[in-house]
């Protein structure tokens, strides 16, 4: 899942790919990488971010999806707001993928009556705050029970599991630690059933370990992406996709999986 960020203040490349032509630019950039979905979000969901209305989000989002409406992989958008979301759907998006799981008013129908596909994402609190001093008490299990309460409201709302997709929200109102303790639990998640997204491209707590600013966690995020494949994820959201590619096709290679390039 190739990122696409088109906002000015994303943690990671906040503003280079705002205006359509670059967006639409770096997202068939990353098709052509092998990307398998382009993530685009219009609101920034950084530690701290305030929230941007539906008007400026869809003022964003929509030339890029009109852009993309010859896409050759499929187009997810991400976003809490129900209103962006019918407008999205309505204009060829395939997938909405929602740190709130969902939770908005009305959200949960406009997903349901769509046919689109939904990732459900945990976050403890709201972008602004979320991590100012989060706590769990056992942070697997409790991600674990929000999630499966979710898919359970989400298939009663009339969204078949197949779907559905989950994300124990790395980065998202929790701590390194909380998101490393995530990490080795991951297969607490997975058991839930439907595909895991990891999103632990060039995050702080990769930060946190290295040292490195936002652009230099290249080799951290290839390494928590090959932890997370290890231990249950079958979606990554990353920022770069042809080496994150290259990694997957090494350890695939390491499973007695791979497949020669040419």
């Amino acid at each position: 899942m190739g990122v696409v960020n088109v906002t000015p203040d994303s943690f990671s490349d906040g503003g280079r790919f705002l205006e359509p032509k670059a967006a639409l630019a770096h997202a068939r950039a990353l098709a052509d990488e092998g990307a398998d979905i382009l993530d685009v979000g219009a609101e920034s969901s950084r530690p701290g971010a305030h929230g941007v209305s539906a008007d400026e989000e869809l003022a964003r989002l929509l030339p890029v999806l009109e852009g993309l409406s010859d896409s050759p992989v499929p187009v997810s958008v991400d976003t809490v707001k129900p209103e962006v979301m019918r407008a999205a759907l309505a204009a060829g998006a395939s997938m909405i993928n929602d740190i709130g799981a969902l939770r908005a008013a009305g959200a949960i129908e406009t997903v349901a009556g769509s046919g689109a596909a939904v990732c459900l994402m945990h976050m403890q609190g709201e972008p602004r705050t979320m991590q100012h001093r989060p706590g769990y008490r056992d942070v697997a299990a409790e991600v674990a029970a929000f999630l499966e309460e979710r898919v359970t409201q989400a298939e009663r709302a009339g969204i078949a599991r197949e779907r559905i997709a989950i994300d124990p929200g790395f980065g998202f109102g929790k701590t390194v630690e909380n998101n490393f303790e995530l990490l080795r639990k991951l297969d607490r998640i997975a058991a839930i059933g439907p595909p895991v997204v990891a999103g632990w491209s060039r995050k702080s707590s990769l930060g946190a370990v290295t040292g490195r600013g936002a652009q230099d966690r290249l080799a951290a995020s290839l390494a928590a992406a090959l932890l997370a494949v290890q231990r249950g994820a079958r979606i990554l959201r990353v920022h770069d996709v042809a080496a994150t590619r290259d990694a997957l096709a090494v350890l695939a290679a390491f499973d007695g999986n791979s497949q020669p390039h040419g």
